[in-house]
C-alpha cells in the first residue's frame, strides 16, 4: 500500500463450495473469488476520526478470481487500480490524476521492488479481540524494514486464496481485516466493512485498449508517479 497524494498505496468451482474453497487445519476458510469493501477513516493530530469519504472522497475495494487480484483505491485526487497476476507475477498499475492517465507495467522484480519496506515482516501478537464485519479478529503490530510499526486486526476465520494484495500482510494466519498506514501527520485507516462472495466478472482484470499512456517501472519513478 503505497500512495499517490491521497491515494494509498487489496477457479472453477460448484455451487456449494463457490463461497469457500476449502478449511484449513485451523479451521480458516479460504475465499477464491469475491469483493472486499473497505471503509476508510482518518485520524488527524487531534485524534478526532472522520470518514475519508467526507474528508478526501476516498474508498477501497479488492476483487478476487482465482490467481487474479484486482485492487482499487479513488478519492478527490485521483484514482488507481492494480491488477495482480498470481501466476506470472506481473502487475499493471492503472492511475488517473486530474485529465492524466497513467499505465505503469511492472515485472514481479518491479513489484518487490515497489513492496520492499514490507519484505521481512515481523509480528507480535496480543491477547486483544475485537468484531470486525462479523469476524472475531486478533491485534498484531508489523515491524517493517524500515524501523515503523503499524497495527493491525486479523481474523484467523477466513484467509483470501490469493494474498497478493495485502503484501504487507500475507504472512498472517489469517485475512487482515484492519489496518493503518501513515501520511503525514494523519493515521488512515483500512477497515472491512463487507465480503461478498458473488462472481467477479473476468473483464474486471482486462487492460483498457485506449486512452492511457504507457509507462515501464523505471520510467514512472523517473517522472514521481509513485506506486
Amino acid at each position: 500500500m503505497r500512495t499517490v497524494g491521497l491515494i494509498l498505496f487489496v477457479f472453477n468451482f460448484s455451487t456449494n463450495s463457490l463461497l469457500f474453497a476449502q478449511e484449513t487445519t485451523n479451521a480458516a476458510k479460504r475465499i477464491s473469488e469475491g469483493i472486499i469493501y473497505y471503509s476508510i477513516t482518518v485520524q488527524t493530530e487531534k485524534t478526532a476520526i472522520a470518514p475519508l469519504e467526507i474528508i478526501d472522497g476516498g474508498t477501497q475495494t479488492v476483487f478476487l478470481k482465482g490467481y487474479m487480484s484486482r485492487f482499487e483505491i479513488s478519492n478527490k485526487v485521483g484514482t488507481q487500480a492494480t491488477i495482480v497476476d498470481g501466476k506470472s507475477g506481473n502487475v499493471k498499475l492503472l492511475k488517473t490524476l486530474g485529465t492524466h492517465n497513467y499505465l505503469i507495467e511492472m515485472s514481479a522484480a518491479d513489484w518487490k521492488d515497489a513492496n520492499n519496506k514490507y519484505q521481512n515482516v515481523a509480528f507480535d501478537f496480543f491477547d486483544e479481540y475485537k468484531i470486525i464485519a462479523g469476524f472475531n479478529c486478533q491485534k498484531a503490530v508489523a515491524k517493517f524494514s524500515d524501523g515503523t510499526n503499524a497495527t493491525v486486526f486479523f481474523t484467523r476465520e477466513i484467509i483470501a486464496e490469493n494474498r497478493d494484495f495485502e503484501f504487507a500482510y500475507k504472512s498472517l494466519p489469517g485475512l487482515a481485516m484492519e489496518y493503518e498506514t501513515v501520511f503525514g501527520n494523519k493515521k488512515v485507516i483500512f477497515s472491512v466493512s463487507k465480503i461478498s462472495y458473488n462472481i467477479v466478472p473476468t473483464a474486471k482484470f482486462e487492460l483498457p485498449k485506449t486512452g492511457y499512456r504507457i509507462l515501464t517501472y523505471a520510467e514512472s519513478k523517473q517522472i514521481g508517479l509513485k506506486n
